[in-house]
């Protein structure tokens, strides 16, 4: 009997073709007739474009066109429903931002594009930029979530009166998502059918955008991204760059290809918006909460994006308190849009939140792990809803022991080792754990392989590798035997896209319904083909096992039977849905243990060790799992270290390149010990998964905040921290 292969250490599937370049990205493709395309950019921060000279640059080598909004390429305006930019590139001259795409030149190489559109000039009108949240700008309210004991009547009332209060304010900068693969985009009509290679996120919600900006039939786009090099959100909307390169090429009847330089990504591609927010906490003399409200001011920018809100999924529900309110508003800016970017708003709503909590722990002089214990939700404090499962305490417990937590010292700068001081520090993660409608095809062929098909992305988190995993283990097959298809918006839906840590938990029970369709299918045409060795049996009499199908003491492997009934395949497609209906709250939950050192003559802070515990539901991957985990903790790393890119009164990005945009490195990395309950969630489906991408990032920032406090004595509040800020 074949071993379940769930759960276990599996290589990808997708791993030799990616190390040795077989696989092909969006900028791989070359069709015959390719011409490149390269952005021209506004560089002032926000006005009019009075005119533009382009002599210059239609007369270079090479060159086909220079498209700007006074040579415009048709474009409709975006729809209220469709997400990214609220505006369409080159359809007006006015600046929104600073980085903003004013024109296109295309021509035969990408050096001659790009060395064309250098001599491209522009003379601006120019309006003063709004691009602090400290500017004094007024914030937009986006409602309050806000529940009182019966008897309150002010959240500020029992602020005042509580024994023990925390007023904790922080702040940080844009950030950006950073991912190995720029930008790019392929575009390729052949008569009205457009076939766009693009790293979308969500592919039959880009090519559904492609068409209705281009004002096309939807059933004539298709969009493709079989390998995409890191996503985080960014590649979830579709950005005026691919728009343009697609209607580029259906204006010059040629394929066209635009890549971004990494310059460029920064500024037209949306980033992780700055954010202010202030936790007030009140507490009894033990630390048990009486009162908690969360204020935040996030970037919304004039040209559009995501909104910043991040007390909605982190305060509203991680901690047992009779009293709370979240107040969120929005700032507009005259920056580059916002879009969210791995745990978008719960990473910093969890460093306001888990820093206060610590500086709650060191004035009641309660262990910080018992804090949190003493606060201990197993219901969303807000509405009252149990959660589908919580094993955070477990994490707690588990995580404590690995790390070593019992040997912690309260007093600041109780730790040393040379000129180094030691800290630890502790934080508790939670996201949503969100389960998409998704639809997914499973083909028996004849010559012995197992077809797995979804139209979901993989972003580099190994999706492919999970159908894999899956459709063996429901087959009772070799994963090696099971061909996992993704990333092309022909297949059927897998969901809306591959974000919110949600792939998993969708396509799972997809896969799952389609194997088991299949395999009904696969027993009715055993019994209706005439030359088939079960012909006329009585279909609930024939079984299928492992890749076989068997009746009467016969016994047949599936890919024999197809040949010998001439039937070259067998297929289902099966849609699994959500229960909208559930009274439960699913979110996934981890703990994080945190040692830091901190030079006591220079301020340089190093991360030396983590200890992760989570709640993520059933895993299907270990090795993916632990990888996708110890991923997001050295994305805290650079939170709390290093990530920030300030914007400069005239709208410009401060460090929009990667020399001054610091990412941690290998040197960075420290040693990671990730480890899972591996605890099925019963409500959220029969497999029990919660989604995993996310999670780990949350709040890691904010241990090593605490850690840092712990060995130094100095509370910073302002990411990132920094040397001078521990001096």
């Amino acid at each position: 009997m074949t071993a379940s292969p769930i759960g276990r250490e599996t290589d990808r599937v997708d791993g030799p073709l990616k190390v040795t370049g077989g696989a092909r990205y969006a900028a791989d493709h070359r069709p015959e007739g390719l011409v490149h395309g390269h952005l021209v950019q506004a560089t002032v921060g926000r006005g009019t474009v009075l005119g533009m000279d382009v002599s210059r640059a239609e007369t270079a080598p090479g060159v086909l066109a220079v498209f700007t909004p006074f040579r415009p390429l048709p474009l409709n305006p975006p729809s209220p429903q469709q997400s990214g930019e609220n505006y369409s590139a080159l359809q007006d001259t006015a600046v929104r931002f600073r980085g903003q795409v004013i024109g296109l030149v295309v021509a035969d190489t990408p050096e001659r594009a790009r060395d064309a559109a250098s001599l491209v000039t522009a003379d601006y009108a120019v309006t003063p930029s709004r691009t602090s949240l400290a500017d004094g700008s007024p914030g937009v309210p986006q409602g309050v979530v806000q529940k009182l004991a019966p008897g309150v009547t002010s959240i500020d009332a029992v602020l005042a009166s509580s024994p023990v209060t925390v007023t904790t304010s922080v702040s940080q900068h844009a950030q950006h998502h950073i991912a190995m693969e720029p930008h790019a985009t392929t575009a390729v009509w052949v008569d009205d059918q457009l076939t766009v290679y693009s790293g979308a996120q969500a592919p039959q919600r880009a090519a559904a955008t492609i068409a209705a900006r281009l004002g096309v039939d939807p059933a004539k786009v298709r969009v493709i991204c079989r390998y995409t090099g890191g996503g985080f959100g960014q590649r979830s909307p579709v950005w005026n760059e691919a728009l343009l390169c697609a209607a580029a090429a259906r204006a010059l009847r040629r394929p066209v290809r635009v890549v971004l330089s990494r310059e460029q990504v920064f500024t037209a591609i949306g980033h992780r918006g700055a954010v202010r927010q202030t936790i007030r906490l009140g507490a009894d003399t033990d630390g048990r909460l009486l009162a908690l409200r969360h204020d935040s001011d996030g970037e919304l920018p004039a040209a559009g994006g995501w909104q910043m809100m991040p007390g909605r999924d982190t305060s509203a529900v991680s901690y047992r308190t009779p009293n709370i309110r979240i107040d969120q508003r929005l700032v507009t800016l005259d920056t580059p849009p916002t879009w969210s970017m791995r745990a978008p708003a719960e990473a910093p709503g969890t460093f306001a939140l888990e820093t206060a909590m610590d500086e709650l722990a060191v004035l009641t002089g309660v262990d910080p792990v018992e804090l949190r214990l003493r606060n201990y939700a197993t219901e969303d404090p807000v509405e009252g809803r149990r959660f589908s499962s919580k094993h955070l305490d477990e994490c707690y417990r588990v995580g404590a022991e690995r790390f070593g937590w019992d040997r912690r010292q309260a007093r600041p700068r109780s730790r040393t080792d040379g000129d180094w001081l030691i800290g630890l520090g502790t934080a508790s993660a939670i996201y949503p754990a969100w389960r998409q409608s998704a639809s997914a095809r499973v083909r028996f062929r004849d010559d012995g392989r197992v077809a797995v098909s979804s139209a979901t992305s993989d972003l580099g988190t190994g999706a492919l590798t999970v159908l894999a995993v899956v459709g063996a283990d429901e087959l009772g097959v070799p994963v090696g035997t099971v061909e996992a298809e993704l990333g092309d918006s022909a297949l059927p839906p897998g969901g809306v896209g591959a974000y919110g840590s949600s792939v998993t938990t969708s396509t799972v029970p997809a896969v799952r319904a389609a194997c088991r369709a299949a395999v009904e299918a696969l027993v009715r045409a055993a019994v209706d083909e005439p030359r088939s060795p079960f012909a006329g049996f009585d279909p609930s009499t024939v079984r299928y096992r492992q890749g076989r199908v068997e009746a009467r003491g016969r016994s047949v492997d599936f890919h024999t039977l197809l040949r010998t009934t001439g039937v070259p395949q067998v297929e289902a497609v099966a849609t699994t849905e959500p229960d909208t209906a559930s009274p439960y709250r699913f979110h996934c939950f981890g703990a994080h243990f945190c040692e830091v050192r901190v030079h006591r003559l220079t301020g340089e802070p190093r991360v030396d060790r983590f200890t992760s515990v989570f709640d993520v539901g059933r895993v299907v991957n270990a090795k993916a799992t632990r990888s996708q985990l110890a991923g997001s903790i050295i994305w805290g790393v650079g939170h709390a270290l290093m990530e920030a890119d300030p914007i400069e009164p005239d709208g410009r990005f401060a460090a929009a390149t990667m020399a001054d945009y610091l990412v941690p490195v290998h040197a960075d990395t420290p040693a990671i010990d990730v480890h899972w309950l591996d605890r099925p969630d019963p409500h959220i489906s029969e497999f029990g998964a919660k989604g995993l991408g996310e999670i780990g990032l949350v709040s890691a920032a904010a241990a090593i905040g605490n850690a840092v406090f712990n060995a130094t004595g100095i509370r910073v509040h302002d990411l990132p921290i920094t040397m001078e800020k521990l001096l």
